[in-house]
């Protein structure tokens, strides 16, 4: 295995972090934690009791979570492959008076002693840009047994119905790629440069791996889109999420030797 998806997307999301600004302060000023598009934490209940709990975001961009988890009395640290992120992450903390360890370096060579953490998180972040196979052990690593994992990432759905053979194009009807063997996807530039690359896995792929790394599945929670969403990216139209799921969050915990 490589790690050119690692420097690409460094160089992606350094680039494109101006745009995220505005973005982080809107979540940052969030009095409740929010999924997929306008899901709200207390309709779909996905975080556990965080009080007091040594917590990491593997791949926090802006770090949102990382601050809602720190309001939540977890001790929380912000892990982000785009220093332009955290450079935005820091100005934020400080405009909410809200500080907090935040780490450069990526989840798939995450710099932290094994059995570190009580919990670790990636709403998108890691779950989508780090390869699975990597960041997934790692983050059993860095887990104390019975520490639990939560993770927000897109469906395998959504990937399967983009169209081939234009990278702008929104998700559609149809089936255009195949299912099984997913695993790694580029995005280009009009001049033919990879720009980025996602990871998305099938969902038997995806529940060996973590079983192989020693986490107990708790539950698979398919979002859909809100009736009022108004916020949504323009490569899933509402009407498609409303239908589909459109992304997905796995709750696991690693079990007890």
């Amino acid at each position: 295995m490589t790690d050119d998806h690692i420097l690409v997307n460094r160089v992606s999301w350094d680039d494109d972090a101006p745009n995220w600004v505005e973005r982080g302060r809107e979540e940052w000023a969030r009095q409740e934690p929010v999924w997929g598009r306008g899901n709200r934490e207390s309709e779909l209940r996905l975080l556990p009791d965080v009080s007091g709990l040594d917590a990491i975001e593997l791949g926090c961009g802006t770090a949102y979570v990382s601050a809602w988890l720190r309001r939540l009395g977890a001790r929380a640290i912000g892990l982000d492959n785009s220093s332009n992120q955290l450079a935005t992450a820091r100005k934020l903390q400080q405009e909410f008076d809200l500080p907090f360890p935040l780490v450069h370096g990526d989840a798939e060579h995450p710099p932290f002693a094994d059995e570190s953490f009580d919990f670790a998180i990636s709403q998108y972040g890691a779950a989508i840009w780090c390869d699975p196979y990597r960041w997934i052990p790692e983050a059993s690593r860095i887990l104390r047994p019975g520490g639990r994992l939560v993770f927000e990432t897109g469906s395998p759905l959504v990937m399967l119905c983009y169209p081939t053979d234009d990278d702008e194009a929104p998700a559609d009807t149809r089936l255009h790629r195949d299912y099984f063997g997913m695993h790694r996807f580029d995005w280009h530039r009009d001049d033919g440069t990879v720009d980025a690359i996602e990871f998305r896995l099938g969902h038997g792929d995806m529940i060996r791996l973590l079983r192989s790394c020693e986490f107990e599945i708790d539950d698979l929670v398919e979002i859909r889109a809100t009736e009022d969403a108004d916020d949504w990216p323009p490569d899933i139209p509402v009407e498609w999420a409303r239908r589909w799921p459109s992304a997905e969050v796995w709750k696991a915990h690693k079990s007890h030797r």
